[in-house]
């Protein structure tokens, strides 16, 4: 396993005991998720990763409410886009964000890693508001 994908269960961990009932949990995954995607992923984790930092970043969606809109989507039939890829998917992640001392900090720095990776699939900001405007998501 890498430093990255231990990192990441690390958080998990970290992320599911978590007492605030906004489940960040699914920020991570999300953020995680887009930042370690294949070249040329098509799948629907993938796709999912992008909605959700779009929903969380943009609109201000809760995990809880990024997971449900997930669940809408999955129900649907729809072939996912094919989505740009970023050299750089940003500049902090999964091991910085482990680093912050757990608590306050820990969660700031989620969402500092969320923006981030946001940012560098921000090309992407069309596709993904189109898809969730098409699915009545938005």
């Amino acid at each position: 396993m890498s430093p990255h994908e231990d990192a990441y269960h690390e958080m998990c961990c970290y992320t599911l005991a978590h007492s605030d009932p906004s489940f960040i949990h699914q920020h991570v995954v999300d953020a995680f998720g887009a930042q370690n995607a294949p070249e040329h992923d098509r799948s629907i984790g993938f796709t999912f990763a992008l909605i959700g930092l779009y929903l969380y970043v943009e609109k201000g969606f809760t995990g809880k409410q990024v997971q449900q809109a997930h669940a809408q989507l999955a129900r649907n039939k729809i072939q996912w886009p094919d989505f740009q890829m970023p050299k750089d998917r940003g500049e902090i992640n999964v091991i910085d964000v482990l680093m912050a001392a757990a608590g306050a900090e820990r969660d700031q720095m989620i969402h500092n890693w969320c923006v981030a990776v946001w940012k560098a699939f921000s090309s992407n900001r069309e596709l993904v508001n189109s898809l969730l405007q098409n699915s009545d998501i938005l």
